[in-house]
C-alpha cells in the first residue's frame, strides 16, 4: 500500500466531479494525489454502469492510498425545457411577441411548446421566464391554462430543448423525478455516502427524500431556488449537508445578490453544524486553460475565508482539459488562504447560534483546551459521525482526528472541515479508546512523543449524540504497541 498522507495544512476539503476526462484509474489517482477528498458522481450524465465503474475504481484506490474517500451521488432533479423548432434555431427580437404553448406546437419565431403544466399553473401576468440560463428573458402579457403570451425583454438566438427558469416562484413539483428515484435506489445499492437532492424548494422535499434514503446515506440539499431563502433555517435543519449551487441561483437572481446570499447560506449552515459546499464555476476557465483567472482564485478564497467545509469542481475535472491541474490549483489556494493570519479571525466573525446541547458544550470545551494547552489535535471517537461534526462546527485551531469503527462513517466524514477520518476497530472502554487515539495520531504523523491530544467521545459507546466525555492525553513511547 502506497499510503497518501493527510494534508494537514488544509482544513477545507475538495470535491471533484468525475466524467469523461477523469474516469480511468490513473486519472482518479492523480486527482486523489492532488488533494481530492470526495468524488461527485453526476447522475445527470452517464449510465449506471459507468457510475459503478467509477465507484469501484475509487474503492480500489482507497485501499492503495490508505485513507477514506467519500462519494457523493448528485441527482439530476426536474428539468424544465422548451420543445423543438422547425429550424435549427430562431432569433427573437426585443419587444416582439413570443407564445408558449402547453399542447403540441412546432416551434418557430412566434412561439414554441413548453410541456410543463405546473409552470402554467404557477405563473401569472407580469412575471418573467428565463430561457437558456437567462440569455433569453420573457415577460408574460397574457395567460391561460394552455397558453402564455410573452413579450421578449432580452432577445437573441434560441434553439430547441433549452432550459427554462421560473424566478421567484415555488413550483408544485417534487424534486424527485421518476429517473431520480431509479438513480437514488441504484446509488444506495452501490454504496455512496452522500446523496445530493437538486431543485429543493421546501422542507417537504427533504422529508420525502429522507424517507427514501432510509439512513443509508447523508442527505445534501442543493440550494438553487431563491425561494428557499424564505425558510432557510428549516431547510438547513432538515438536511445533513448543504450545497450553494450557484448555477441556477445565479440565473434566477441578479448577479450582484449572489455573493451576499452565498454568505448567508454558509453562515446558517455553519451555525447549525451542517457541512456546506460552495459550487459552480469556481475555476471555470480551467476547463480550457491550465491556469485560472485572478477573479476565480479570489472567488475560491472568499468561500474559504467564510469557513465552508468544501469547494467543488464540476466541468473542470469532469470534462476539462486540465483536471489534475484544477485540483492542484484549488489546493494551493486553500493552503495559501488558510495560512493567512486573517483567516482564523474571519472564521470567528459569526458566533454559533441556536441551542447548545451538552454534547456541543463538550466539543466547544475541547476546542478551547486544544488551543490553551497547545495540543496537536482533537480526537473524536464516533459511531455515527456526530461527535466529529460537533468538533468541526467550532473551526478550532488544530486538526480533528475522527476515529470510527464504521467505514461508511469514515468516508462520510471526508467531507467535513478539518476532519481526518480513520476507520479502526471498535473499543470496549474509554481507556482503550485513549490508547488507540494516541497510537493512530502517531501512526498518521499528526502527533509525536510528548505532544498532547484532546480526546472526546460519547459513553456508552454507540449512542448517537451522546458526546459526554473529554480527556487530555499526552503521547508517550508506551503507546507504541501493535493493535
Amino acid at each position: 500500500m502506497t499510503e497518501s498522507p493527510f494534508k494537514l495544512d488544509r482544513r477545507t476539503k475538495i470535491v471533484a466531479t468525475l466524467g469523461p476526462s477523469s474516469s480511468d484509474e490513473a486519472s482518479i489517482r492523480s486527482l486523489l494525489d492532488a488533494g481530492v477528498s470526495v468524488f461527485r458522481l453526476n447522475f445527470s450524465h452517464g449510465t449506471h454502469e459507468q457510475q459503478k465503474a467509477r465507484l469501484d475504481c475509487i474503492r480500489k484506490l482507497e485501499k492503495d492510498v490508505g485513507r477514506p474517500i467519500g462519494i457523493l451521488a448528485d441527482l439530476q432533479g426536474p428539468k424544465l425545457r422548451i420543445g423543438t423548432f422547425s429550424e435549427d434555431n430562431v432569433e427573437l427580437a426585443v419587444g416582439q411577441t413570443f407564445t408558449l404553448y402547453l399542447d403540441e406546437h412546432r416551434g418557430d419565431s412566434t412561439g414554441v411548446r413548453l410541456p410543463h403544466p405546473e409552470v402554467f399553473a404557477a405563473q401569472k401576468v407580469g412575471e418573467e421566464l428565463l430561457v437558456d440560463d437567462g440569455k433569453i428573458r420573457l415577460r408574460i402579457t397574457e395567460h391561460s391554462d394552455t397558453k402564455m403570451v410573452t413579450e421578449v425583454i432580452v432577445g437573441g438566438i434560441i434553439s430547441e430543448r433549452k432550459g427554462v427558469n421560473v424566478p421567484g416562484v415555488s413550483l408544485p413539483i417534487s424534486p424527485l423525478t421518476k429517473k431520480d428515484r431509479i438513480d437514488l435506489k441504484y446509488a444506495l445499492e452501490i454504496g455512496v455516502e452522500w446523496v445530493a437532492l437538486s431543485f429543493v424548494q421546501r422542507v417537504e422535499d427533504l422529508i420525502e427524500a429522507r424517507e427514501l434514503i432510509g439512513g443509508k446515506a447523508g442527505l445534501l440539499a442543493k440550494l438553487e431556488k431563491p425561494s428557499v431563502l424564505d425558510d432557510l433555517e428549516n431547510i438547513v435543519k432538515h438536511s445533513d449537508a448543504i450545497m450553494v449551487a450557484r448555477g441556477d441561483l445565479g440565473v434566477e437572481l441578479p448577479p450582484e445578490r449572489v455573493p451576499s446570499i452565498q454568505k448567508r447560506i454558509v453562515q446558517v449552515a455553519r451555525s447549525q453544524g451542517k457541512p456546506v459546499i460552495v459550487a459552480t464555476q469556481m475555476l471555470e476557465s480551467m476547463i480550457h486553460h491550465p491556469i485560472p483567472t485572478r477573479a476565480e482564485a479570489s472567488d475560491v478564497a472568499t468561500a474559504i475565508y467564510d469557513g465552508v467545509d468544501a469547494v467543488m469542481l464540476s466541468a473542470e475535472t469532469a470534462a476539462g482539459s486540465y483536471p489534475e491541474e484544477a485540483v492542484a490549483v484549488m489546493g494551493r489556494i486553500i493552503s495559501e488562504t488558510e495560512s493567512d493570519n486573517n483567516y482564523r479571525k474571519m472564521l470567528q466573525i459569526y458566533p454559533l447560534i441556536g441551542e447548545i446541547s451538552d454534547a456541543d458544550a463538550i466539543a466547544i470545551a475541547a476546542s478551547q483546551i486544544a488551543k490553551d494547552r497547545e495540543c496537536v489535535a482533537v480526537v473524536t471517537y464516533t459511531s455515527t459521525g456526530s461527535t466529529a461534526f460537533r468538533a468541526a462546527r467550532n473551526r478550532g485551531v488544530v486538526p480533528i482526528l475522527g476515529l470510527t469503527p464504521s467505514d461508511h462513517v469514515a468516508r462520510k466524514l471526508s467531507l467535513v472541515w478539518g476532519v481526518y477520518s480513520i476507520q479502526t476497530k471498535d473499543v470496549s472502554s474509554f481507556s482503550e479508546m485513549v490508547g488507540k487515539s494516541v497510537r493512530m495520531a502517531k501512526r498518521k504523523g499528526i502527533a509525536d512523543t510528548g505532544d498532547r491530544l484532546v480526546v472526546i467521545a460519547g459513553v456508552p459507546f454507540g449512542t448517537p449524540g451522546s458526546t459526554n466525555t473529554i480527556r487530555l492525553a499526552q503521547v508517550s513511547d508506551e503507546h507504541d504497541k501493535t493493535e
